[in-house]
């Protein structure tokens, strides 16, 4: 008879700002975070965008206890660093469903809605309208 190998719990959480989407999943673990097979030093460098995808496990004090493993694709880092934020926030709502009220009203597991206005035809973009001359 084969050995049936128990593969460690896995959360996983979907996140979606702009056009990023990031698929999120957290592994128990000592705190290592990757992003789309990088260190997450390595994909955003330095600035905020490390913060902002970190907040929701500094939030719930929960950095160190999981392994955070992300695909994410499409937009740029700012809406990328939302995308996995919001999926590292939904995939803690999983994992322990006393942290939502907490991430709730931190506004972590509210999908930003906004996106970009569609262009109209004539005009050059979504509002900018082409100079007008009187004569």
């Amino acid at each position: 008879m084969a050995k049936t190998v128990k593969t460690p719990l896995q959360y996983l959480g979907t996140g979606r700002r702009k056009q990023s989407i990031a698929r999120v999943r957290l592994l128990p673990g000592k705190g290592q975070f990757v992003i789309n097979g990088k260190d997450i030093n390595e994909y955003f460098g330095e600035g905020t965008m490390k913060l902002v995808a970190n907040q929701p496990l500094v939030l719930t004090n929960t950095k160190e206890k999981y392994d955070v493993f992300v695909n994410v694709h499409g937009g740029g880092f700012t809406g990328q660093a939302g995308a996995i934020r919001h999926g590292i926030a939904r995939a803690l709502c999983k994992a322990d469903e006393q942290l939502k009220p907490e991430l709730k009203k931190a506004g972590y597991l509210t999908r930003d809605a906004r996106i970009k206005e569609r262009k109209k035809y004539g005009l050059k973009k979504a509002r900018k309208a082409p100079q007008f001359r009187k004569r």
